[in-house]
């Protein structure tokens, strides 16, 4: 690790442990550094500005109201920002995967040069091969979902049976190549999973649902 990357996680490191102190055995066991190199670090970044109250043996903190510059990023952050960008391009919607450029686009033109180029070049892709994996309904369910507006679906099941449901959109998964809705279903009154590359029929109802217990996502994660 660089130490100019080390010193902006040595920053992030202590605001995130505040109110507490952090000692230099802490953070260099943190990022595989001395001691020794954590004072000297410690030393540089009070007399950069870095508002760092403490000593040598007891722990160091980071004052309120000290934030670091927008957009410096590590180098591991942007290869994580491009392959995620990849990702929503390979199995997203037309939508995400032009908002995703246009994030990334926004983000390049705030870095430094030697940032930029990293962000261009990561050597991390995303490829599906099945194109089912975008299916038209993909648009109208993420945005049910952000809305909360129910769904009614006709679907198909894997033994090719048609079936009627309202449903509760609340989630999208996707499992390789394949991208789960999550739901609750009114017909069933339990939750529900349904492959949108088999949902045949879609139509986004003007009805709307509010979060009620024992039927969010956050409660059929629990129940897994």
């Amino acid at each position: 690790m660089r130490r100019a990357e080390r010193l902006i996680r040595i920053v992030q490191a202590l605001r995130e442990a505040a109110p507490g102190a952090v000692t230099a055995h802490e953070l260099g066991h943190k990022f595989e550094v001395s001691e020794r190199t954590i004072y000297r670090d410690i030393a540089h970044l009070i007399g950069s500005g870095a508002p760092i109250d403490g000593e040598a043996g007891v722990g160091y903190v980071l004052r309120p109201g000290f934030d670091l510059p927008p957009l410096t990023f590590s180098y591991e952050q942007l290869d994580a920002l491009a392959l995620g960008a990849r990702l929503v391009k390979a199995t997203g919607d037309k939508d995400l995967a032009a908002a995703a450029a246009e994030a990334l686009a926004k983000i390049e033109r705030a870095l430094p040069d030697t940032h930029r180029q990293r962000l261009r070049s990561t050597p991390l892709f995303a490829s599906f091969l099945d194109e089912t994996v975008r299916p038209e309904a993909f648009g109208p369910v993420r945005n049910a979902i952000a809305n909360k507006r129910k769904l009614r679906v006709v679907y198909k099941s894997l033994s090719d049976e048609l079936s009627k449901r309202v449903i509760r959109p609340l989630a999208l998964t996707c499992f390789g190549r394949v991208w789960l809705l999550s739901a609750w279903c009114e017909l069933r009154q339990d939750f529900r999973h349904f492959r949108t590359d088999r949902i045949e029929r879609l139509t986004v109802l003007a009805e709307s649902f509010e979060d009620e217990p024992g039927k969010r996502f956050e409660d059929m994660r629990d129940a897994a």
